[in-house]
C-alpha cells in the first residue's frame, strides 16, 4: 500500500476500484478497493488515501484502449492482473511500458476463457522464449502460478511462453508483433539450419542457447546497420565449408525478411556458431 502525497480530483470512474484523477494537471490512474464507490467527477480523494497502486498512462491511444479493457474485464480479475503487473515491475526493479496495461490484461482475461473451454493455443517459439528471454519466462512462471491459484484453470507451458513475450515487450518499450516477428525469423532461421544439416539440434544445449543469442543480436546489429568485425572470414570459409554454407543460407532468409543487407563478417559468426551446434550434435 502507499498514501497519495497530494489532493486528487476525480475526472473519471471506471468501477468501484479504479478511478482516473487529477494530481498537479497530471492525470494519474489509481487502484484501490472500492476508491470508486460512489465517487462522481469533480470528487476529491484527500491526501494522505492510501491506495494499492498509482500509474500513468500518457498516450491517449493506449489510455483509450485501457477503458475499453476496464469496461470488457471483471473488476476482480483486472485487480488481480495489476497485482501481477505490480509483481512484474517489483521483480525487475524497473518500470514497465505503459502498453502492458492493456496488452497483458486483455491477453490474460481472454486466455482464461480459452482455457476455461479446453481451448488450447499451441506456441510454436516456446524453446526460443526460454532461452532467449530465460528471466521473463521464469517471471511469467510465477504469474501463471498466482493466475492458476486464484482461477483454479491449469496454465499450460504455451500461454506461459505468451506471458513472458508480453514481460519483454514491456521492459523493452516495444510491441509484440515487433518481437514476435523477430522470434518467428529465429524459428525460421533454426528450422532452415536443421534440414540443411540433416540433424535435430538439442534446445535444451547451452550451444542452442548461444546460437539464439547471437541470432538475436545479429539481427539487432544487421537492422540498426551496426558494422561487426571479424578478422577470420576466409580461415571460416576454408574450414567450416558445410556450416559456411549453411550461415549464407541463413543470411539470404535474414536479407528477405529484414530487407538489409547481411555482412560478409556476420555470416562467418553465424557459421561459427552452426559449426558448434553440429559438432555438438553430432556428439551427443
Amino acid at each position: 500500500m502507499r498514501t497519495i502525497t497530494d489532493s486528487a480530483i476525480v475526472v473519471k470512474v471506471y468501477n468501484n476500484n479504479i478511478v482516473s484523477v487529477d494530481m498537479n494537471g497530471v492525470e494519474r490512474i489509481l487502484f484501490n478497493k472500492g476508491i470508486g464507490f460512489g465517487k462522481r467527477i469533480g470528487d476529491v480523494i484527500q491526501k494522505g488515501t492510501e491506495i494499492e497502486k498509482i500509474f500513468v498512462i500518457e498516450d491517449k491511444d493506449n489510455l483509450r484502449s485501457f477503458e475499453q479493457v476496464v469496461n470488457s474485464v471483471d473488476e476482480e480479475f483486472l485487480s488481480l492482473c495489476e497485482k501481477m503487473i505490480s509483481f512484474i515491475a517489483s521483480e525487475l526493479k524497473e518500470d514497465l511500458d505503459e502498453r502492458i496495461h492493456v496488452a497483458l490484461v486483455d491477453h490474460l482475461n481472454f486466455a482464461v476463457k480459452r482455457l476455461s473451454n479446453q481451448e488450447v493455443i499451441e506456441n510454436p517459439f516456446i524453446m526460443e522464449v526460454k532461452a532467449l528471454y530465460s528471466q521473463e519466462y521464469m517471471l511469467a512462471e510465477k504469474v501463471a502460478q498466482m493466475l492458476q491459484e486464484e482461477t483454479k484453470i491449469t496454465i499450460p507451458d504455451s500461454e506461459i511462453g505468451f506471458i513472458a513475450l508480453h514481460i519483454h515487450s514491456a521492459r523493452n518499450n516495444g510491441r509484440l508483433s515487433t518481437i514476435l516477428r523477430s522470434t518467428q525469423l529465429i524459428n525460421l532461421v533454426i528450422q532452415y539450419t536443421e534440414q540443411q544439416l540433416q540433424l535435430k539440434i538439442d534446445k535444451t544445449s547451452l550451444d542452442y542457447a548461444r546460437f539464439l543469442t547471437h541470432l538475436r543480436f545479429a539481427i539487432k546489429r544487421i537492422l540498426l546497420n551496426i558494422p561487426i568485425t571479424n578478422d577470420f572470414i576466409r580461415q571460416i570459409k576454408s574450414k567450416y565449408k558445410l556450416s559456411y554454407k549453411v550461415a549464407k543460407g541463413v543470411s539470404k532468409i535474414l536479407t528477405e525478411r529484414l530487407e538489409k543487407d547481411v555482412p560478409e563478417s556476420e555470416t562467418a559468426y553465424l557459421a561459427m556458431h552452426i559449426e558448434r551446434l553440429r559438432i555438438a550434435t553430432l556428439e551427443s
